[in-house]
């Protein structure tokens, strides 16, 4: 399974990084053909936070990411029947490439002004732009991503979407990213401790994490058939990915490795981040520890070992981490419920992307199965 989820992962990466890199050379070109020679750092800036280049503005390997919301938009379109065209037609992935683009520098927009408002100062293993150019350059960056995925949206066009259609996705995506601040408003609200529960969190996650997500496969159906079933079911599927997808994240906050998830073990408990995990346990434990734990997340000293041990140990007498993994389990059995709904089109190109899109759940899914939280 392990090969086939590389290989599902691999699936159009290159082509999605050509378009993303011909959009954002695109535009940094016809900037600095006016003269202003400065901009050149400015979409440097952007292209360091996308990885493709270091500090000083040298291309580097760096991760990337694994860009999940623009494969899953070019799935969605497959899966969906892909206008109609054959994979070996000139348009097939050229019709759609350009909205996948518009997702994933939407995203990262999104994960610079996350960063900020975090005070995360890394991500991916390396220091996050704030860190390294100060919040108000940081913020100009998130918001050139922004106005280049809308850019990047208009290119549709070339490949021979119509006009109407072409609104609709842009209509698709406004919503998109209204939805999700709002969803990074309840956030801050979370964290600020106001109206914190388990119920909320996962009305505030549907909103900040699975309403892209939900709009890159809404977005790629759309593109792909006019059959509104089709779009609709995608589109649920989508959301009930990008709800697995937080929580999946959240286990790995604290139970997994370094190796695992690219951060410290324990550290969303560090951070004191009000994720799915201690907003369980706050309702679940008895009345001295979630007096323990209110404590301790409301406490303007860094939290000690000490504490982040009896977190766990909290976690533990709640069965937090059961209770996680049964949530993102339901999750994933809804995204496979809305992906066998889905009206089959007779075609290889078709069925490999289902094929393709029930891998994503194994991916999404394994945090439930992985043993190696067990000895964490």
């Amino acid at each position: 399974m392990e090969t086939t989820l590389h290989i599902t992962l691999q699936r159009h990466h290159s082509e999605i990084q050509a378009a993303l890199q011909r959009v954002v050379t695109n535009v940094q070109n016809s900037a600095l053909a006016s003269g202003a020679e400065d901009l050149r750092s400015y979409y440097g800036l952007m292209q360091y936070h996308l990885g493709w280049v270091d500090a000083n503005f040298k291309p580097t390997a760096s991760n990337a990411g694994k860009l999940l919301r623009p494969k899953l938009l070019l799935l969605a379109y497959e899966a969906a029947g892909a206008w109609g065209l054959a994979p070996s037609d000139p348009h097939y992935l050229q019709r759609a490439l350009p909205a996948a683009a518009a997702i994933e520098l939407t995203h990262n927009f999104t994960l610079i002004h996350d960063d900020i408002q975090d005070g995360d100062a890394e991500r991916r293993h390396r220091p996050t732009l704030w860190k390294l150019w100060g919040i108000p350059q940081a913020i100009n960056a998130g918001d050139g991503l922004f106005a280049m995925a809308h850019l990047a949206l208009r290119d549709v066009l070339d490949a021979g979407v119509e006009g109407a259609l072409q609104a609709r996705l842009g209509e698709l995506l406004d919503q998109a990213c209204l939805v999700l601040s709002e969803g990074q408003y309840l956030y801050i609200s979370f964290e600020k401790g106001q109206n914190s529960d388990a119920t909320r969190y996962v009305d505030m996650i549907g909103r900040k994490t699975a309403a892209l997500m939900g709009c890159a496969a809404a977005m790629g159906a759309t593109l792909g058939t006019r059959d509104q079933q089709s779009i609709e079911r995608l589109r649920s599927f989508g959301y009930a990915m990008g709800v697995a997808f937080q929580v999946r994240d959240d286990l790995l906050g604290v139970w997994a490795s370094t190796a695992q998830s690219g951060k410290a073990p324990a550290g969303d408990v560090y951070r004191r981040k009000k994720s799915l995990p201690v907003l369980h346990a706050l309702e679940q434990a008895s009345t001295a520890d979630q007096q323990f734990l209110r404590a301790v997340y409301a406490q303007k000293t860094s939290i000690t070992q000490q504490q982040v041990d009896e977190v766990l140990s909290i976690f533990a007498r709640t069965r937090t981490r059961t209770y996680c993994r049964t949530f993102l389990v339901e999750q994933c059995r809804l995204a496979q419920q809305a992906l066998a709904s889905v009206p089959r089109v007779d075609n290889v190109s078709a069925a490999r992307a289902i094929d393709d899109l029930q891998t994503l759940v194994y991916f999404v899914e394994e945090a439930a199965r992985a043993q190696e939280f067990d000895n964490v």
